[in-house]
């Protein structure tokens, strides 16, 4: 079952509703988010910030404030953006400065800084009007960095793990796509890249990757199901089938397995070109 879904703009046989519906669910268990969600490698971290000309970074999508706290312990100073209070809320427990406000309709009240991150968010944010907005806040030279976790579970363990879903869910794009590869997250940077492109503020935009593995027992794996995008949506029966399928299948694979990631950055410099201040 995938963190995220597919598209931004359109998820099979859902309305517009319905979207927006999966965009606000991670709120609902904030605290589960913060915890059971993985971080990110230190090398993508460490990365951003040797590309990046300074230390002021905003977040967008920071809900709990994973990626902002990573950064901010390699020295940058952060401000977060998210729609959800509730997801803010957490992030403030931690001292991060968040505010409130979709990405397109935020004001950046004459503010700028050296880049503009997103951690498994930017799917959410329309990738023209975004590219922009984030073009606008940029200081020239500043970077647009935005990037997704891509899984790459054992190969009998993910093929267990579709099984339960096809069961579970048959019908449903979930069984079809249980847990997106690199090359599916990929395409969601290729959106990322080409709304870059179309502002004409950016240098040609790269793909980076970063391969890492987590260790996850049968009860963390369990504690992360339900954080997935659209769990939420389905009926409390569909969801204890969901988790004790699951359950059983890690049980089988001998109660704990390693979670292969990849991440996967969409990323370019502004340029400061005329026109696009």
């Amino acid at each position: 079952m995938p963190t995220l879904p597919p598209e931004r703009a359109r998820i099979p046989g859902r309305e517009p509703l319905q979207i927006r519906e999966v965009a606000e669910s991670f709120g609902l268990d904030a605290d589960r988010y913060d915890r059971a969600r993985p971080r990110y490698p230190e090398a993508l971290v460490q990365r951003i910030v040797a590309a990046t000309p300074g230390p002021d970074v905003l977040d967008v999508g920071t809900g709990t404030g994973i990626v902002a706290r990573q950064l901010q312990a390699a020295g940058c100073r952060v401000l977060g953006v998210d729609p959800d209070a509730r997801m803010a809320d957490l992030a403030r427990r931690y001292g991060l400065e968040v505010e409130v406000a979709t990405f397109e309709a935020w004001e950046s009240a004459g503010r700028t800084f050296d880049a503009v991150v997103a951690g498994q968010a930017w799917h959410w944010v329309d990738p023209v009007a975004g590219a922009a907005q984030a073009a606008r806040v940029l200081r020239p030279g500043g970077r647009l960095a935005v990037f997704w976790n891509s899984f790459r579970p054992p190969a009998d363990l993910g093929e267990a793990l579709s099984a339960v879903l096809r069961r579970v869910l048959p019908g449903s794009p979930l069984s079809r796509r249980a847990m997106p590869g690199p090359d599916a997250y990929s395409a969601l940077g290729g959106k990322a890249a080409g709304g870059m492109r179309q502002t004409d503020a950016f240098s040609d935009p790269e793909e980076w990757r970063f391969d890492w593995e987590r260790p996850y027992t049968r009860d963390e794996w369990l504690d992360v199901l339900p954080t997935f995008g659209g769990y939420s949506q389905f009926p409390p029966a569909t969801q204890q089938e969901l988790l004790a399928g699951v359950g059983a299948a890690i049980d089988a694979a001998g109660g704990s397995f390693t979670m292969g990631y990849t991440a996967v950055v969409a990323t370019a410099a502004r340029t400061g070109r005329p026109g696009t201040s």
